[in-house]
């Protein structure tokens, strides 16, 4: 198994909470780039092995995390795509996922701040999957084979933004700036016990707002994947925001506040710990 950080702007691998500059101690200068070892994350697993080779670079401090996928070519969002959440929204179950996207500007570090723009902001923690292998109609037997690793994610949403209009529309109000932290870590397939079965929570203002277990998914990973692939090529480096869990505040009209802190765990990945700030104009 493996944990890919972006530290600094460079690619690294943690362990034990310590970092270890990915390009030294693969002795592969092209493995700086984040980007670069996503592509190549099968050859990851052999150099996390032999890190007990090398002196760590030191402590990991998430302050100078940046989101492990710095430069992902497209994000995909699944709405709807948890059973809870569906009954949450009284929708009937989707029979296909709905699908949307969120531009890749949206994309920030684990410890980014959140940048309000509007009133009615809105937290989702999900799981994103990084695809790692590319290629198009993937088989949904085939799909874990394609996956570099594991992320969390925030899918901030302007409901305000979302809902303008008949019918309404994602993506906009899911893309402004900062509003898709990610992180801490990429992590690899085969560090989870059972990759469809993670738990994972939201805390607003240090009050637990979700929780739950990535088998609630009505379509999972496999089928995600799949399902994508039949409409466009997957690349390195895409990401699959893959739905949230119930418990969002547009289900109360409770929003986010300038001054809140929105912290975010998935269990074998790790914490997003994101300040909301109340953005200049």
């Amino acid at each position: 198994m493996f944990r890919l950080v972006n530290l600094d702007n460079r690619a690294a691998l943690e362990h034990d909470g310590q970092w270890y500059d990915l390009a030294t101690v693969s002795g592969d200068a092209a493995l700086v780039d984040p980007m670069v070892a996503i592509a190549r994350h099968a050859e990851l697993h052999a150099v996390q092995a032999g890190l007990a080779a090398h002196a760590p670079g030191g402590l990991i401090e998430p302050s100078r995390l940046g989101p492990p996928v710095p430069n992902a070519p497209k994000v995909f969002g699944i709405a709807l795509n948890y059973r809870a959440h569906a009954a949450e929204s009284n929708m009937p179950l989707p029979p296909a996922p709905l699908t949307f996207t969120k531009f890749p500007n949206c994309i920030v570090g684990p410890e980014a701040d959140i940048e309000l723009r509007g009133n009615a902001v809105d937290w989702e923690v999900e799981l994103v999957v990084v695809i790692g292998t590319g290629g198009r109609d993937i088989a949904a037997a085939d799909a874990w084979f394609h996956v570099a690793g594991l992320t969390l994610g925030q899918d901030v949403s302007d409901r305000d933004v979302q809902k303008a209009g008949t019918p309404p529309q994602f993506s906009l109000g899911k893309s402004f700036d900062t509003y898709g932290p990610i992180g801490p870590a990429l992590v690899s397939v085969d560090a989870f016990p059972d990759p469809d079965d993670i738990e994972l929570w939201c805390d607003v203002a240090g009050e637990r707002k979700q929780h739950s277990r990535t088998n609630d998914l009505i379509f999972g990973v496999r089928e995600l994947i799949a399902y994508l692939s039949s409409i466009c090529t997957l690349t390195p480096g895409d990401l699959i925001f893959t739905g949230t869990p119930s418990g969002v505040g547009m289900a109360t009209g409770r929003f986010l506040q300038a001054g809140e802190l929105v912290e975010s765990h998935a269990v074998g990945i790790g914490t997003l710990r994101n300040r909301c700030v109340q953005a200049s104009r």
